[in-house]
């Protein structure tokens, strides 16, 4: 892929996230870290710029799109902004209008997107059902995140799991979305939010809380982990280290190219599971100042431990597929 294609499938995801209109001032933040992170990768793009362009509406979606002119390139450009959409629950009205609009722009038919929006809607659904859903307790407040976070239910009679069962369950957790994200399929990324979910449920479970979905992902947004923001900066990493792109329709590389990268959601993962430990054992105290410096802090050695686990991490990614990613997602690890 030319530096241009790389740019104009970036500015449709960039696009993608933004579509909403309900990303806050934290997750803006988070994008723009991330295009400084991933400038490094493609020192000929000037990413933040890019992030900054697209923020102030001085380019726009239908100008790149306009600039992918191989089918292959613009059928991958929307399913990656299908998944930006998709990442954080079902889409709402004004993005089901951009990604329609979108599709026009790509000179895309329904033939031609039908398939992998069954599989993305699919997805959605499964992660909805399989979420945690704790009854009684109050809606969230805006801006109350930490404190929404310690209202959670008490659960009765919950023994208390040994640490060391723990960090193996989050262990667990990290390394199967280190997996999820070298899989060459653009939709499989998305299954790593709902997994995130379920290992922070199970971390709170085992401190005697229950939380439902809404309060696990204000938590995981109240550590810093951006829900858009982290998939966009898993699927820059592939897109500008080569190892995603599609040309006619057929997929570029495949799990034994795709596996040589890094996972970086192993470490985002650990990270957060060793977070939800800490926060919990600790009586659910912590400001939300205090969980981001904690999350940052834990994040260095948790790519250290990325480097030490990166063969199991290829291997299991070897042995995953569409149903098995589906049954994780409704099961759990």
């Amino acid at each position: 892929m030319q530096l241009d294609q790389q740019q104009a499938i970036l500015t449709i995801a960039l696009f993608a996230a933004f579509a909403d209109g309900h990303k806050g001032d934290s997750e803006r933040e988070e994008i723009r870290r991330i295009a400084q992170s991933l400038a490094q990768d493609a020192p000929a793009i000037d990413l933040p710029r890019l992030v900054q362009d697209v923020l102030l509406q001085r380019t726009s979606a239908q100008a790149a799109a306009t600039a992918l002119t191989e089918p292959g390139l613009r059928q991958l450009a929307y399913e990656m902004a299908v998944c930006v959409c998709d990442v954080d629950g079902r889409q709402t009205e004004t993005e089901r209008a951009f990604l329609a609009q979108l599709k026009g722009w790509l000179q895309l038919g329904d033939g031609d997107t039908a398939a992998f929006e069954q599989q993305a809607d699919a997805l959605v659904e499964v992660a909805e059902r399989a979420a945690p859903i704790a009854r009684g307790l109050a809606p969230v407040a805006a801006g109350t995140v930490a404190a929404a976070a310690a209202a959670a239910l008490p659960v009765r009679n919950v023994p208390q799991v040994p640490d060391a069962e723990l960090d193996k369950s989050i262990l667990n957790y990290a390394l199967l979305c280190g997996a999820l994200e070298l899989l060459p399929q653009s939709w499989a990324s998305m299954a790593i939010i709902p997994m995130q979910v379920k290992m922070v449920y199970a971390v709170g479970k085992a401190h005697g809380v229950e939380l439902d979905q809404g309060h696990i992902k204000d938590f995981i947004a109240a550590a810093g982990v951006g829900m858009a923001s982290q998939y966009i900066e898993q699927f820059g990493r592939k897109l500008l280290g080569g190892l995603l792109g599609k040309v006619a329709g057929r997929t570029i590389g495949g799990i034994g190219q795709t596996a040589t990268g890094v996972a970086f959601s192993f470490a985002t993962t650990y990270a957060l599971g060793q977070v939800a430990k800490r926060y919990y054992a600790g009586g659910r105290v912590m400001s939300t100042a205090v969980l981001r410096e904690s999350f940052q802090n834990l994040l260095g050695p948790a790519k250290d431990l990325q480097a030490q686990y990166l063969p199991q991490i290829r291997e299991k990614a070897s042995t995953l597929d569409a149903a098995k990613v589906m049954s994780m997602v409704r099961g759990g690890v």
